[in-house]
């Protein structure tokens, strides 16, 4: 017992997703929500016909921007990443609320900027910015909170994977960060809409932080496990497959069909090239101890680990801040 408390002390040792367990235990949700912790968005009651997306996220420098970026692509990444979030569940943004915390010393022209970017991209996506709160901080801190809507009957949560789903990503993947991709990606709400449309995806979820680790949410929601195809996951031009699986903030959808609607998805894609999904694999019974000798297929159980055979085991080490 002393053990367990000594490491509750020490956020660096519980991680990320285990404070966020900890904190979800300690928090009282009214029983009219629909969704709470747990996915990209929180779903809550509206309409008849509709459910109100509530969203939330953070940027702070040096960790998800430097100054030295463009202030314009900081601005468009602060809300681009909420704008993403709402398409996960199928939705679209409506309003946001933006809260910054700025150095007293920070050049005006660059808050400015940044603001620019936001509205742009707010534009772009028919967003409100409806208002926010300032503070002075030691470095550039930003929040922002979104709304968006989606109907009753296309919201997608990240629990619904089954044995048997095939596994896509809307888009090529690593080396985001890197690139200066992640300051000026396009949210994927259009194919979104379209999936949730014509194919209501099983789960869904946007990739911030990795496909190995996204995945993994997935797969622990839906208590499955997943074989992958490492050839077929798409990369960028130079970038390992390692690259692919971990670095994150590509902010494409990572979705799930059944294999009935994987087949309709396939057959409609090789008519239309308006928006291309990859389908990388397929979700499967979480069997632990298995081996498969063919080594382009790893086994990707929600355990961290994608196993490609006996002898070589290459770790899912996605972004994560603790």
């Amino acid at each position: 017992m002393t053990l367990i408390k000594n490491v509750m002390r020490n956020i660096s040792q519980l991680g990320e997703f285990g404070l966020i367990d900890l904190l979800k235990k300690h928090t009282l949700v009214s029983k009219s929500v629909i969704k709470g912790i747990g996915d990209d968005a929180a779903v809550l009651p509206y309409r008849k016909s509709e459910y109100l997306l509530l969203t939330t996220d953070m940027l702070a420098e040096d960790t998800h921007f430097t100054r030295r970026m463009p202030p314009q692509g900081i601005g468009h990444k602060a809300l681009a990443c909420s704008i993403s979030d709402i398409a996960a569940m199928g939705g679209w943004p409506t309003f946001a609320v933006v809260s910054i915390g700025v150095p007293q010393n920070l050049a005006v022209r660059f808050i400015k900027d940044i603001y620019k970017g936001m509205q742009r991209i707010a534009h772009d996506f028919n967003v409100s910015i409806v208002g926010g709160d300032t503070i002075k901080t030691d470095k550039i801190i930003i929040n922002i909170a979104l709304l968006g809507l989606v109907e009753k009957k296309n919201l997608i949560t990240r629990d619904g994977a089954r044995a048997g789903d095939v596994i896509f990503v809307t888009g090529l993947l690593g080396g985001s960060f890197k690139s200066g991709r992640h300051l000026n990606f396009t949210p994927r709400v259009p194919q979104a809409r379209f999936l949730v449309e014509k194919f209501h995806p099983s789960a869904m979820m946007d990739i911030s932080d990795g496909l190995a680790g996204d995945l993994n949410h997935i797969l622990k929601a839906g208590k499955v496990g997943a074989r992958l195809d490492h050839a077929s996951i798409p990369r960028h031009k130079g970038v390992s497959l390692l690259q692919a699986l971990n670095d994150g903030e590509d902010f494409e959808l990572l979705f799930t069909l059944s294999a009935k609607k994987a087949r309709l998805l396939m057959d409609w894609q090789r008519k239309n090239v308006s928006f291309p999904n990859v389908l990388i694999g397929s979700s499967c019974r979480t069997l632990a101890g298995a081996r498969n000798p063919n080594k382009n297929i790893f086994y990707f159980y929600p355990i961290g680990t994608i196993t490609s055979d006996v002898k070589e085991k290459i770790a899912a080490q996605s972004f994560t801040h603790f």
